[in-house]
C-alpha cells in the first residue's frame, strides 16, 4: 500500500503505547499494593523510549517532566508503506 493510500484510514483510531519501566515484583509486593502506592522509576527525564502502534515499533521518543506532568517528546516517528 503507498503512502498516499493509508490515509483512507486517518480517522481510525489506534492505540500508541509507551513503556516507561518494567518492574518485576513478588507475589507478595503485589498483594500488599494498594491506591495510594508508589512504585518508582528507574528511569528519568532525558531518556529514550520506544512508541509502539499495534505491537508494531513506529518511533522513538524521550521522556520528559512538564511541571509535575510527565511526558513523551516524539523524536521520530517513522511508519513504513
Amino acid at each position: 500500500m503507498a503512502l498516499n493510500d493509508i490515509t483512507r484510514f486517518a480517522d481510525v483510531p489506534v492505540e500508541l503505547e509507551v513503556e516507561l519501566d518494567r518492574w518485576v515484583l513478588s507475589v507478595r509486593e503485589i498483594l500488599e499494593l494498594e491506591a495510594g502506592s508508589v512504585i518508582g522509576m528507574t528511569r528519568s527525564a532525558g531518556e529514550n523510549i520506544d512508541l509502539y502502534v499495534g505491537g508494531t515499533l513506529v518511533g522513538y521518543g524521550e521522556i520528559m517532566l512538564i511541571e509535575s506532568n510527565i511526558g513523551v517528546r516524539i523524536t521520530d516517528f517513522n511508519i513504513e508503506d
